[in-house]
């Protein structure tokens, strides 16, 4: 079974997008295509990738997004926060689904917030690790990390 393939052209004119910024996509590894001569080709699922479109097969796709606001954490704490979950992130075993995480800290109001984007049973992960981390006596968020 041969999959439906689009030409430049028509990925541009059904994404309502100039011809160079999708050439730019392909270019920057937003969009996946494979080059026939001098023409590039898009398959289908490769613009459901990148419009956010779930795949047709292979069941239902599952993300959630959460912000978590955390107050009290002045920026060396926050810092250390940010390094354990970003670590966390990185060490996420479902390469086709990425989890993705920012974080911010508020240095006026001594309050960071983290935004998690990724699979259901990942961003669970996270959050438990959080929860771990502000309610255990560790001393990650107080500096007191191995002492006496």
């Amino acid at each position: 079974m041969s999959e439906e393939m689009f030409s430049v052209e028509q990925v541009a004119e059904r994404l309502g997008l100039h011809v160079r910024t999708v050439r730019g996509y392909i270019r920057a590894g937003r969009l996946r295509a494979v080059r026939i001569g001098k023409q590039y080709r898009i398959a289908r699922a490769d613009l459901d990738a990148l419009t956010g479109r779930p795949a047709p097969a292979g069941g239902a796709a599952v993300e959630v997004s959460s912000i978590l606001q955390i107050d009290g954490v002045d920026r060396a704490a926050a810092d250390r926060l940010a390094t354990l979950v970003l670590a966390t992130a990185n060490t996420n075993h479902q390469p086709a689904h990425p989890l993705r995480i920012q974080t911010v800290h508020d240095e006026e109001r001594n309050r960071m917030k983290i935004v998690i984007l990724g699979g259901a049973s990942a961003t669970a992960d996270v959050l438990r690790l959080v929860d771990a981390v502000l309610d255990g006596d560790n001393g990650l968020l107080t500096g007191e990390v191995g002492g006496a």
